[in-house]
């Protein structure tokens, strides 16, 4: 199953940290692309093109300011549309038959304001609780019920840079042959 995420609304002058972990959120948690809808933003794509490169992973972000067109063509071709608002569903209990289906996801993601519309195109208005918060925590918590906690394994075999975990410090590899590098 593919999970794209698309990122309504995005506002350069006031958005760009919170949609920037959007996508950080997305490519850790397993999601294949973000697209963002809303104003253009160059630098916020190339940064997260930067961590991509170095960290690796099949990920991509991407621009399109029609987000209703890409919701409509996500239907055409099989699709399935889940609007994550605290106004849905509890995740727990949608989740399962998401998963079930095995179809394809478009995770839509607000910004300042969601138009109605929104909710009606969606096949799933998911809720990970009914208080407000974050975005990016909904998308983190969903996307890891949604593939029930297989993110913790995700490997990124082109990445430049992994982490090697340990209780104490900071320590990284790189992907040019050097020894593990500690971080002050």
């Amino acid at each position: 199953m593919d999970v794209k995420v698309l990122r309504l609304g995005h506002r350069r002058s006031r958005d760009a940290r919170i949609t920037t972990h959007v996508c950080l959120t997305a490519r850790a948690f397993g999601a294949s692309e973000v697209i963002l809808s809303g104003e253009e933003d160059r630098n916020l794509m190339e940064s997260v093109e930067d961590v991509v490169e170095r960290w690796g992973g099949p990920f991509r972000v991407s621009y399109r300011r029609n987000w209703q067109g890409v919701i409509d063509e996500w239907k055409r071709s099989g699709g399935e549309v889940v609007h994550l608002t605290m106004y849905g569903l509890p995740a727990r209990d949608v989740i399962p038959s998401m998963r079930e289906t095995g179809r394809d996801k478009l995770v839509v993601v607000g910004g300042a304001r969601v138009p109605g519309k929104v909710y009606r195109l969606a096949d799933y208005n998911v809720g990970v609780t009914n208080q407000p918060h974050s975005e990016v925590s909904s998308l983190a918590v969903f996307l890891h019920m949604l593939f029930d906690g297989a993110e913790f394994d995700l490997k990124f075999s082109d990445a430049l840079v992994e982490v090697v975990p340990q209780a104490h410090g900071k320590r990284i590899r790189t992907g040019d042959g050097d020894e593990d590098a500690e971080i002050d």
